[in-house]
């Protein structure tokens, strides 16, 4: 119970700071998105102390370990696959613009329009 409350106050707080951006709509930008910007840190502050909130910190966690542990590919396979899917689109597309031809002579001799 006590963390839907808090969630409830998450969000008022972040409808609380868009409200306030547009309610100082007359004054500096600056101004304005400082104070959207302090209701979305009391928001996610606020968030962070759920057990919501707890969860999908530990999930940003786990996903920053495994993206260190990804292999990227080097610059050379990247623009070798990058060459091999454009070939395949020019050949596929060659090969479309060629089926489209053929059925669309087939389609005039048939219909006898392009006599």
């Amino acid at each position: 119970m006590a963390d839907k409350i808090k969630l409830g106050l998450a969000a008022l707080a972040l409808v609380a700071g868009i409200g306030g951006y547009y309610y100082l709509g007359d004054k500096a930008l600056l101004i304005r998105v400082l104070v959207l910007l302090a209701a979305l840190v009391v928001t996610v502050v606020i968030a962070l102390t759920t057990a919501v909130g707890r969860a999908a910190q530990e999930f940003t966690r786990d996903s920053l370990v495994e993206l260190r542990k990804v292999v990227w590919p080097t610059r050379k396979d990247t623009v070798q696959i990058t060459l091999v899917v454009v070939a395949m689109v020019v050949f596929v597309a060659l090969f479309l613009w060629i089926i489209d031809w053929g059925l669309l002579a087939a389609v005039k001799a048939l219909t006898g329009q392009g006599a």
